[in-house]
């Protein structure tokens, strides 16, 4: 009680006030911070982790509206996490730290690039290790408890490599806007792009990519040339798939860019699509970005060869790192490259994209693309594409079931 009436009757001004104001300010703003937003199944999410994790998918670019996505994102990773609690499943500090290289490896970061740009804008690195734990303890548990019924029959195999060589091909007819983006636009593009994504007549679209877009098919409205859907990257894949005449995709994010497709015409034939197992490219890099004078020397190569070995005198006396011949199978190569060589033919180029916060421009240069004739290789491709098509299947119905089932009180 003496120690009360010493602070009571001791006067506090200048320094020692705005002290004690700090304090007591501080303390608030810590409280409200940590104040419980969400309970699921009587566990707590703060508004901090709701704050951070909307931040994260900010810098991410997802589309969508981060608070709405982030709320909805929190409360499936608490309902995944207790489900793998209840299974006895274990995530070590190994397992996070691949599940940090995995995310990092979509980008053009090392792991430690990754976090400290992550760091950088504003998210802690314990956001990010309570992201991956979440998305790696998932995916354990339901290999662990779906995978068996996941695998399919000899003959079910047959089924699908039957359905692949003697079924319809699908092409495409789309336009597209390419913007590019940088740390000091992010912003304005984000916004910018979440409007385009409105966008619901062919004209309008036209005139927005002859505006704003780096794509080559600017000059043309963004129009684009049929092109065979497997030719895109497997995850754009469902989203054009998703699209009627007219509709545009929402924003997608790409490394330096963010990009937007309109579908303006499907087509089937009875023609199978060819199926690749490997592109074979080249990347002679350019400092400058997209400024005038990068673009004039891209321009100059590009009308002095005609094949990818030519590149190889373009380059001769030059830094190693500025050209790069690479071979991978489609579903190893980044999204915005993918988009890119699709478009392509052989020794065809592109300068639609950029590297280093858009410092670097990109040519592009398709060498050539491998068929898929190994029935082995085939078969195994098919299998594994049905496990993976049965396993998100699965693991949709079983979070919907575990929402059903909880508490779950929005404050």
């Amino acid at each position: 009680m003496q120690l009360i009436r010493i602070f009571t009757l001791t006067p506090l001004r200048g320094a020692g006030f705005a002290a004690l104001f700090g304090l007591v300010s501080g303390a608030a703003v810590a409280q409200g911070l940590f104040s419980p937003v969400i309970t699921v199944n009587d566990e707590v999410i703060t508004q901090y982790e709701l704050e951070q994790r909307a931040q994260f998918l900010r810098l991410l670019r997802a589309p969508g509206n981060p608070e709405e996505l982030a709320r909805e994102a929190l409360i499936d990773d608490r309902l995944r996490i207790q489900a793998v609690k209840a299974a006895g499943i274990e995530v070590t500090q190994d397992d996070i730290d691949a599940g940090i290289e995995e995310l990092s490896s979509r980008t053009d970061l090392s792991p430690e690039e990754f976090v400290n740009a992550l760091e950088e804008g504003g998210v802690s690195v314990q956001t990010l290790r309570d992201f991956a734990r979440a998305n790696v303890a998932w995916r354990d548990l339901i290999r662990a408890r779906f995978l068996a019924q996941a695998r399919p029959t000899d003959a079910e195999i047959d089924r699908a490599l039957g359905g692949a060589g003697g079924g319809s091909g699908v092409r495409v007819l789309l336009s597209e806007i390419i913007i590019p983006v940088t740390p000091q636009t992010l912003d304005q593009v984000d916004e910018l792009a979440a409007q385009l994504a409105q966008i619901t007549s062919y004209d309008a679209f036209s005139q927005a990519a002859a505006q704003y877009s780096a794509a080559q098919t600017r000059d043309n409205g963004g129009r684009m040339n049929w092109i065979d859907l497997n030719t895109l990257p497997p995850g754009l894949r469902p989203l054009i798939l998703a699209l009627t005449p007219g509709d545009v995709t929402a924003p997608i994010a790409l490394p330096d860019a963010v990009a937007l497709f309109q579908m303006r015409g499907i087509q089937e034939s009875n023609v199978s699509e060819p199926r690749y197992s490997a592109i074979d490219y080249a990347i002679y890099y350019i400092p400058g970005g997209r400024s005038a004078e990068s673009l004039g020397i891209a321009a100059g190569i590009a009308g002095r060869i005609n094949t990818c070995d030519d590149l190889y005198g373009i380059a001769k006396g030059q830094p190693a790192d500025r050209l790069e011949r690479i071979s991978q199978a489609p579903s190893e190569i980044p999204r915005d490259i993918a988009i890119e060589l699709a478009k392509l033919d052989d020794g065809e180029i592109s300068t639609t994209l950029t590297r280093s916060n858009g410092q670097t421009l990109m040519l592009l240069m398709l060498c050539g693309r491998t068929a898929a004739l190994n029935e082995d290789a085939s078969r195994a491709e098919v299998a594994n594409a049905l496990v993976q098509q049965r396993l998100a299947a699965s693991a949709d119905s079983f979070l919907d079931q575990l929402r059903a089932d909880a508490v779950i009180i929005e404050r």
